[in-house]
């Protein structure tokens, strides 16, 4: 690697550091650090600079969030979320695992899996707001989720795999790729849910604010406990304590069904059939919708504005905006061809699923399944190990890592989150994604690579 690439992977670690100490949005020292290196490194101008600006993220981004906060300001979000803890009797730990199977057959239906994200995580991270449920469970829920099923024989991603294998003369099973995406990703979610509860942070108790209007139809009580051990949130106590949990095991009525709501929960319908069934854009549809619902409140439309997650887009953009001119620089490109000097199969194609996999969780996976799987050609080429189980392995480590709050899945989780959660969840989201990139990569490339299973 020249000096120039080394600089800026320090840049970017500086970056994480800063973000981290201080309450300095990452993405603006991703865009100064685009320009500093772009001009006076590269010569660019801006136009050359944002050429990889994610235009179709921010779309979505906007206008989802501009649709949700909506939704969430005339109570729809709130009607959801009881409903789905009454359906399970207040057994809030089921939930999250609906969630995890919905979003699943969504993207194994064709939905492509940030569409599926942003369909689901407003209601996902209500109900984390409203039952205390630990955000990052959650979030880790839904995007898994959608790249479990995210793999199937009619996915985009899947497809994608197919055909790069197929161009460059090998053949995978898609049927096994598709149960190695679903087995993986569920075994990391598992292993996210019991290790957050051997820690003590899958529940803590609701954030009042959000329980206070959860009471304002009378069905909450006051007490000092939160959640139990079965899950379920505990009844009404008469402690003297200043936390408040929600009862939903005496529920006897749900949320009030405004007409205002029965709109909204129209044009989430027309959103799921627009975006699965027509793959219309999510961003636009989300706009879409939002105008409407926006015509028939003007009295409260001032504030909707500000309902969309800025912070998350300006993140987003100013780090995919610096890591495009990495990969100008050569730097990933760089990295996937000293994994493949290497030389011993096995240690390429672990070396390799960490390539993709850090890359990532910066970047788009789609983008990087189509640059770096067919880094794996000469590999395969030169040894006697599985295609299916090579190609599936980088898959998954690409994909896996999207919980990173760089990604669009990631992004939409925070734009979502609400309460005091809020304030700590790019924080949270970005420590779990590091053992995630740590953790999964070798996870896939352990049960698919050496055992030659598929």
């Amino acid at each position: 690697m020249s000096l120039v690439q080394i600089l800026m992977l320090v840049v970017l670690v500086v970056m994480f550091i800063a973000a981290t100490k201080w309450p300095i949005n990452i993405g603006i020292m991703g865009l100064v650090g685009a320009f500093v290196f772009g001009t006076f490194v590269f010569g660019m101008d801006d136009k050359e600079i944002l050429e990889e600006f994610p235009a179709s993220i921010v779309l979505t981004i906007v206008g989802v969030t501009f649709f949700f906060s909506i939704a969430q300001k005339n109570g729809t979000i709130r009607v959801l979320v009881d409903l789905a803890i009454r359906a399970v009797r207040g057994r809030i730990n089921i939930v999250p695992w609906i969630f995890f199977v919905v979003s699943s057959l969504l993207t194994a239906m064709g939905t492509f899996s940030p569409a599926a994200v942003a369909l689901l995580a407003p209601a996902a991270m209500g109900f984390c707001a409203s039952t205390g449920y630990s955000g990052v469970v959650m979030g880790a829920m839904v995007i898994n989720g959608a790249h479990a099923g995210g793999f199937s024989p009619i996915s985009v991603s899947g497809n994608i795999v197919r055909d790069i294998a197929e161009a460059n003369g090998f053949e995978i099973n898609g049927g096994a790729l598709f149960l190695a995406a679903y087995v993986i990703n569920l075994l990391v979610t598992i292993l996210t849910v019991v290790v957050m509860k051997a820690l003590g942070r899958l529940r803590t108790v609701p954030d009042p604010d959000n329980l206070e209007s959860w009471g304002a139809h009378g069905d909450s009580g006051v007490g000092s406990k939160g959640p139990d051990s079965d899950g379920r949130m505990p009844r009404q106590g008469s402690g003297s304590g200043t936390a408040v949990a929600v009862e939903t095991e005496v529920r006897t009525a749900t949320s009030p069904m405004t007409r205002q709501v029965w709109l909204t929960i129209g044009l989430i319908v027309v959103m799921v059939v627009g975006a699965v069934g027509f793959e219309l854009p999510i961003g636009f549809l989300g706009l879409a919708c939002g105008l409407v619902l926006a015509f028939t409140s003007l009295k409260s439309s001032e504030n909707l504005v500000s309902g969309i997650s800025w912070s998350t887009v300006l993140l987003v953009s100013g780090m995919i905006v610096y890591v495009s001119l990495l990969t100008h620089a050569g730097v990933i490109d760089s990295l996937s061809k000293m994994a493949v000097a290497i030389g011993a199969p096995l240690i390429v194609a672990i070396v390799l699923c960490y390539v993709i996999g850090v890359s990532s969780a910066f970047a788009s996976s789609t983008a990087l399944l189509t640059a770096l799987i067919p880094m794996s050609i000469s590999l395969l080429e030169q040894s006697a190990l599985s295609a299916t189980a090579v190609m599936s392995a980088l898959a998954v480590s690409a994909t896996i890592v999207d919980v990173s709050p760089f990604s669009t899945d990631g992004a939409l989780i925070i734009a979502n989150t609400q309460g005091g959660e809020a304030k700590t969840i790019w924080r949270d989201l970005m420590i779990y994604a590091g053992f995630v990139v740590l953790i999964a990569p070798l996870l896939a490339w352990a049960l698919l690579v050496p055992t030659g299973i598929i």
